[in-house]
């Protein structure tokens, strides 16, 4: 199956640029984590600095996403990557001041937004079937074998060098990302765009089933589509006057909302990265131990996305979603009891695996409910809420550090993601029950 996709080009043109930025992108965070807390000593503010690599995303996505729905998607892609190089290239000036390196970190990240969007409505048209979830599984393992190298090859570099030099490492990979999508991608639906007067419902994909009428009748499971999910509700239409449409069909659909809001437990499962510095310092390592306590998170997400799916058949890899998602908190509650850097790492690399193993089924599940007409806006919206989580969980995180310590903050933000997802998995089970009738007792 992995050789299947990776035969694809558009999509070995795409997943080669962002396995280099991402790279990049934890190569800088790492930098940044050093740089602040060399100046400060303050775990808030080195928690600011992470954060503002997640938060701005929320506007990006969710007010610009529907930007990839008009516009070529490779376009908004290629635009985005340049003008983020050029960005950071200036973040790496040296010398520059913490108030002006804040506001470019933010303008970078918020155009994180829109390149997402993008880049997530692309991938269904371009992968198939099946396809498309061991893409994402493809995609999930490469991101977090990038942030790996990025996390424990930044420890090493800052330690050598600078941290300027590893944003202009960033840098170049934006530039590097851009060429590759502007002269590797080809699918129709990354240069033309669709068409959008019509409401999506009314021609749904093959996969989904019909749209549902006031008293709808009994929905036969589809063979081509594990997903359980619904169609998205008809009259909802793209293009930049969509946005509160789009959070509606979020909001108001019970299986699109537990699937948002299990997605955005990582808003708990991320501040271990956020807070590694401070962390770092509290149980007796120094910077090196910072980027291999940032790596862990990504080494555990190889392991889960592959044994998703290579070893989790299709039909049972939604059921597992909630179950999944509140197992990951599960571990973070070691590091409250300071165990030292090996047992902290091996805590941080299971809860990693089971977060990408949900998350990669999350995403398919979602994607495969929105025609792609309308597509970019939803999962710019989803997309957003989940980078926008992570931030404002990393900066709650460092101010309650403050007061508190890192280490019991961590396991709080593992006992917190185990207490909303305990709920959403209730919910998303219920939906799943209500939309797929056709499913085997066993199942419900």
């Amino acid at each position: 199956m992995f050789r299947s996709v990776l035969a694809v080009g558009d999509f070995r043109w795409l997943w080669s640029g962002e396995a280099l930025s991402q790279a990049g992108d934890q190569l800088a965070r790492v930098a940044l984590a050093v740089l602040v807390f060399q100046r400060t000593a303050s775990p808030a503010l080195t928690a600011l600095s992470y954060a503002l690599t997640f938060v701005p995303t929320l506007v990006g996505g969710a007010l610009l996403g529907w930007v990839a729905d008009q516009v070529a998607r490779r376009t908004v892609m290629v635009t985005c990557d340049l003008i983020r190089a050029a960005l950071v290239a200036l973040m790496a000036v040296p010398g520059m001041p913490l108030p002006v390196l804040y506001l470019l970190l933010i303008a970078v990240t918020l155009l994180g937004g829109p390149f997402r969007a993008a880049q997530q409505a692309l991938l269904p048209d371009i992968l198939d079937g099946d396809l498309y979830v061991a893409g994402l599984a493809i995609r999930g393992m490469t991101i977090q074998a990038a942030q790996l190298a990025g996390f424990a090859g930044g420890g090493l570099l800052v330690a050598a060098l600078t941290p300027y030099w590893a944003l202009f490492a960033d840098a170049a990979t934006f530039v590097a990302s851009a060429l590759l999508v502007r002269f590797g991608v080809r699918h129709p639906a990354a240069v033309t765009p669709p068409v959008t007067t019509a409401p999506l419902a009314a021609a749904p994909p093959p996969s989904l089933p019909p749209p549902r009428s006031p008293t709808p009748p009994p929905t036969p499971v589809l063979p081509a589509s594990p997903s359980p999910l619904p169609p998205a509700r008809p009259g909802w239409r793209s293009g930049g006057g969509s946005v509160l449409a789009g959070f509606r069909v979020v909001l108001r659909d019970r299986a699109v909302r537990a699937l948002a809001v299990l997605s955005w437990l990582a808003g708990f499962y991320v501040v271990p990265e956020g807070l590694a510095a401070p962390y770092a310092a509290a149980i007796g390592t120094g910077t090196v131990g910072v980027g291999l306590l940032m790596a862990a998170d990504p080494a555990g997400s190889v392991v889960g996305a592959f044994v998703l799916a290579k070893w989790i058949p299709e039909r049972l890899r939604p059921r597992l979603i909630g179950l999944l998602a509140v197992l990951a908190g599960l571990p973070l509650l070691v590091c409250a009891v300071q165990p030292g850097l090996l047992v902290s790492l091996a805590a941080l690399g299971i809860s990693g695996a089971l977060a990408q193993a949900y998350q990669t089924q999350d995403t398919a599940s979602l994607a495969r409910a929105v025609p792609s007409a309308g597509r970019a806006q939803v999962m710019g919206i989803v997309v957003s809420g989940l980078v926008t989580v992570q931030g404002m969980g990393v900066l709650v995180a460092g101010v309650l550090a403050d007061v508190i310590g890192t280490p019991l903050t961590i396991g709080l933000a593992g006992l917190g993601g185990i207490a909303v997802g305990v709920p959403a998995a209730l919910s998303w089970h219920r939906a799943t029950r209500r939309s797929a009738p056709g499913l085997p007792e066993s199942s419900r």
